[in-house]
């Protein structure tokens, strides 16, 4: 069929749907034409186009749909978070943003919360703000060095960082070299008012070691023996517990046994050896408590509103006071009553109380809101990445981070024993300050490892940007519209 035919079917089609038909305009030479050339006919002596009922048309009312793309809306406010959060550059930001905004506001309560406390012991009210900083602007550093260090890097130095910190955590145990605070033998001096906790990296060694143990069983097709996936990471695990608990640190050893649980689930451990190992920590647990007066005097005190006529409980009744004291939005900033001696360890263990107390419930609220960000982007990079290095030791920061938020602001609520574990980033305490920064550039690195994340921070690059975002038009003829 010509086209000129094929076209004039078309039109007549299209016409039989309006409602109006056109009238077909006559020949010029009064001899009736084909259907094709009789629409050229109608085209060419500028017969009017049939008319669109109104209300029906473009831009008619009646033909308008509801758009859903622009307004506002429940569904629609969900459906733009939803697609701002699944953007590849999401976890990056959340992991970064979080951190940060909770390490600053943890400055700032460190500063509030430990101003009495300096004075009491003759010192300057900057004292504990001034190392917090100082540890602060280190571990900053820290960070950005983990944030850009290549992967392959971070497993080269998995077996460095263990064989060191084994060796601090043994110095502590030698005479004359380990230092005691409160009761703990953790310490070792380092020369003026600086200390060392070698506990504290032990975290952070236990999950760079084991990640990279695990993913290189895993590359083997190992861990389907569960003789590969506890040895030797459970023995090398219960090595560090031993050290630790060699101390009296009761805390960090409840914080490492997380660690390692997380490591054992991320590696798919079968239930049966889930609940046997958790079943073997948990007796020890409570053969530790048990031998231990100070323990079970902690384990009493959960729950309590008031402390007892001889002095116990002191610290977590006092907790609740400065909580409940607080209302919605607190009694202002460096208003707390409760550190002018009041409640012991402000600015360490209790600094959510102080937070609470100071800030009211929406300080609170926002630093678990925080918190609780920092925990779903660290799961999300964990979920959604290739490689079990990557995958384990994000599952394995995560679950320290979370772990230890949750035992310690339970602690103050006093829905958990007392532990004697600091809020992670928040807290004064140099030496849980710069192992948790280096842990964070570490799940920044792997948010950036990501290969649409790297597509995403190319992009971003000023020569890349400016040659992607310009428009290249080509010119058009003259008078062509």
């Amino acid at each position: 069929m010509p086209a000129d035919e094929r076209f004039a079917v078309r039109w007549d089609r299209a016409r039989a749907s309006v409602p109006r038909p056109l009238a077909a305009a006559p020949a010029p030479s009064g001899v009736p034409l084909p259907d094709g050339l009789a629409l050229r006919g109608r085209l060419a002596t500028g017969a009017r186009r049939p008319e669109t009922p109104r209300g029906s048309g473009r831009g008619g009312p009646g033909s308008r749909t509801p758009r859903t793309g622009r307004g506002g809306g429940p569904r629609r406010t969900y459906e733009r978070a939803r697609r701002a959060w699944d953007r590849p550059l999401t976890a990056y930001y959340v992991i970064l943003g979080s951190s940060l905004l909770i390490t600053v506001l943890g400055l700032v309560m460190v500063y509030s919360a430990s101003m009495i406390k300096a004075l009491d012991i003759s010192k300057p009210s900057t004292y504990f703000f001034g190392k917090q900083f100082l540890a602060a602007v280190i571990g900053g550093a820290l960070m950005l060095i983990a944030a850009r260090m290549p992967v392959k890097l971070h497993r080269a130095l998995a077996y460095p960082i263990l064989m060191v910190t084994v060796f601090l955590m043994v110095l502590v145990q030698v005479p004359g070299i380990g230092m005691s605070v409160n009761g703990n033998q953790n310490w070792l001096y380092l020369g003026g008012p600086f200390q060392l906790q070698p506990s504290e990296f032990g975290k952070l060694a236990l999950i760079l070691w084991g990640a990279d143990l695990l993913a290189r069983k895993q590359d083997k097709r190992l861990l389907t023996q569960w003789k590969h996936m506890l040895v030797p990471l459970v023995p090398v695990a219960f090595m560090l517990l031993g050290l630790i608990m060699l101390g009296g640190d009761m805390g960090t050893a409840i914080i490492l046994t997380a660690i390692l649980f997380g490591l054992l689930w991320l590696a798919g451990a079968p239930t049966r050896l889930f609940a046997g190992v958790l079943g073997s920590a948990a007796a020890i647990a409570f053969l530790l408590i048990r031998t231990s007066p100070n323990r079970m005097s902690r384990l009493a005190c959960m729950g309590v509103s008031e402390p007892d006529p001889e002095g116990g409980c002191w610290q977590a009744a006092h907790g609740i006071y400065a909580l409940a004291s607080g209302g919605w939005f607190g009694s202002g900033l460096g208003a707390s009553v409760e550190k002018w001696g009041q409640l012991p360890e402000p600015h360490t263990d209790f600094i959510f109380a102080i937070t609470g107390e100071e800030l009211g419930l929406a300080g609170t609220l926002s630093v678990l809101a925080l918190f609780a960000a920092l925990g779903y982007a660290g799961i999300r990079v964990a979920g959604r990445t290739e490689d079990p290095f990557v995958r384990f030791a994000a599952g394995g920061v995560t679950t320290w981070i979370t772990a230890q938020a949750v035992i310690n602001i339970g602690a103050v609520l006093g829905l958990l024993p007392i532990a004697g574990v600091p809020l992670p980033l928040f807290s004064y305490g140099g030496s849980a300050l710069l192992p948790t920064m280096f842990a964070v550039g570490l799940m920044i690195a792997f948010a950036r490892e990501d290969p649409a994340a790297k597509a995403a921070l190319a992009m971003r690059k000023p020569g890349v940007r400016w040659k992607t975002m310009r428009r290249r038009v080509k010119k058009r003829p003259s008078g062509e519209r």
